[in-house]
């Protein structure tokens, strides 16, 4: 039995998270621009699956991606760890490929990215799990989320005109809104958000897909990004609120049927006002622990991608604890004719 407190041990097992999700983008690299992205998302799996066999967690997967595309994934319910009787229990989040489109056609915003909150014994569970396939959507960095808990500003309502969130922001941040910068997923769903940031002046950054990246890079003092809004997958919500219980940042989402087939679905489990419910960072994520990493594929705001020189791939991963407030930037360089990773499909480790 492991005895030793709980933030002893997520220091501990920190890094085998950042290792998953390095190995990851390493064994999904190859498949950059080759058109396949259910191949390079099962490769990710593969490497994710094969790293926590040998991890003494028992990890319950209860954000999963790849049943919301019916590509291959790590599915909700899914188990992650090696499940001995005392190993702590945790909540685990993930995205094998956030971006998995953008690897196929070799464009930039793809990572590999996870998270993971400790559930204690007298709790159920520490992350809520969204049912609709998406979600509407804004966040903010840790500046507009201080000024708007110290009441010196209104506060940022997802439900209000979105020129009022550019507004607050801009106050906060003492910026005009021409000088703000604003990342929008570019679908025909966000044509409001698009509008409305053309029309009041700010800058505007379309992104094709990987919204986790540009949902915490507000979060980030060297990101350039002040502002993310639009609305997209529900399970990139929870990741992203992940970190931000790290970075001070603020998330809040509610959400967003599709049709009203989805909406007559929801129903059977929600009422119309819960429908309407906007959830925020720690309604998502419950509790002090969260565990965030992510490796870059491809370049984004958030991470440079795998860059191969010669025999070496280099990789760099964020990976965060919202216990310490500790943001770890890691670059680190693998030596191909050396690297193995440890792959499920291989039953032990295989050169990349």
């Amino acid at each position: 039995m492991n005895n030793a407190p709980l933030s002893d041990f997520e220091r501990n097992i920190e890094f085998e998270f950042v290792r998953a999700t390095e190995n990851a983008a390493l064994n999904s690299i190859h498949w950059m621009g080759r058109g396949d992205k259910e191949a390079a998302d099962a490769a990710a799996c593969d490497a994710i699956y094969g790293v926590f066999d040998l991890v003494d967690i028992r990890g319950e997967v209860v954000i999963g991606e790849g049943i919301k595309d019916n590509a291959p994934g790590i599915f909700l319910g899914d188990k992650l760890g090696r499940w001995s009787q005392d190993s702590p229990r945790f909540d685990i989040a993930l995205d094998p490929i956030d971006g998995t489109s953008n690897i196929a056609k070799g464009l930039p915003n793809s990572i590999s990215v996870m998270s993971a909150a400790h559930v204690p014994d007298d709790r159920k569970s520490s992350m809520v799990n969204i049912p609709s396939f998406y979600v509407e959507k804004i966040a903010y960095g840790p500046q507009v989320a201080q000024a708007i808990s110290k009441n010196s500003l209104a506060p940022i309502r997802l439900e209000s005109p979105f020129h009022r969130a550019l507004v607050v922001a801009a106050t906060a941040l003492r910026k005009r809104i021409s000088d703000l910068v604003v990342v929008v997923l570019d679908r025909p769903r966000n044509q409001k958000f698009i509008d409305t940031v053309r029309k009041e002046g700010a800058s505007l950054r379309l992104i094709a897909d990987g919204d986790i990246a540009a949902a915490v890079a507000p979060s980030l003092h060297d990101s350039g990004v002040d502002l993310y809004a639009g609305i997209g997958g529900a399970p990139e919500g929870i990741l992203t609120a992940s970190a931000l219980k790290a970075l001070g940042g603020e998330i809040q989402l509610r959400m967003w049927p599709r049709d009203d087939a989805e909406r007559d679905e929801l129903l059977k489990t929600f009422t119309a006002s819960e429908l309407q419910r906007v959830y925020y960072t720690d309604d998502l994520v419950a509790g002090e622990s969260a565990i965030f990493c992510a490796t870059g594929i491809s370049d984004s705001a958030l991470l440079p991608g795998v860059k191969l020189v010669g025999n070496t791939a280099i990789t760099h991963s964020i990976l965060m604890r919202a216990r310490s407030k500790t943001v770890r930037y890691i670059r680190a360089v693998h030596n191909l004719s050396e690297k193995t990773i440890h792959l499920r499909s291989a039953a032990g480790e295989k050169n990349i």
